[in-house]
């Protein structure tokens, strides 16, 4: 989900959606726990930036679900980088390009079920300072409301993810640069 939170939108001179805004990432962006993002050349991409985000993990077929009902659908949550060629969002209407290249999305370290996802707070350092620090329920739209929203769309299958959003504090990656996301009752997780 995109423009998730307020902050975020407005940091990048957008107004907050009005409903939820929805884009893909093929199975091939994601990357495992400790892996490490494989930053474009700049002649692909000249800025690539980390969103830190809580991701819910679907356990249970999901179609035309209400809002109530949501996270009965909802296995567990886990953490997740959607990282963004920032340059390439800006020159298309749809991102796919620019938010699911190969290893564009870490994953982990754990799926922990029985969380609130409406109640997570979680931060990102990078370079020794903190870039993000997010609250769930600073979110525009709630976990709920989004699995409701995208299941009136598309079935939601066991597996699927569904990236909430993420806060401010976007900022461009550098070769070599850690990632963490923290979240206490998740865990971190780490990329490079």
């Amino acid at each position: 989900m995109g423009r998730n939170y307020r902050a975020h939108a407005r940091e990048l001179g957008n107004e907050p959606p009005a409903e939820p805004l929805l884009f893909w990432k093929p199975p091939s962006s994601l990357l495992r726990p400790g892996g490490t993002v494989e930053l474009p050349p700049t002649d692909v991409s000249a800025r690539v930036d980390q969103e830190a985000e809580i991701a819910l993990v679907i356990g249970r077929r999901a179609r035309h679900v209400a809002p109530a009902d949501a996270l009965a659908h909802v296995f567990g949550v886990t953490l997740a980088f959607d990282i963004t060629a920032r340059d390439l969002q800006k020159k298309n209407d749809q991102w796919t390009r620019a938010k699911g290249m190969d290893g564009f999305c870490p994953v982990g370290p754990l799926v922990v079920a029985g969380l609130d996802p409406q109640s997570l707070t979680f931060s990102c350092p990078v370079r020794g300072a903190t870039r993000q620090q997010g609250d769930a329920r600073d979110m525009i739209f709630s976990p709920a409301e989004l699995v409701a929203y995208a299941s009136r769309f598309f079935t939601l299958e066991p597996g699927d993810l569904l990236l909430t959003g993420t806060p401010e504090g976007v900022a461009p990656l550098e070769p070599g640069d850690d990632l963490e996301l923290e979240c206490g009752q998740i865990g971190v997780l780490r990329a490079s």
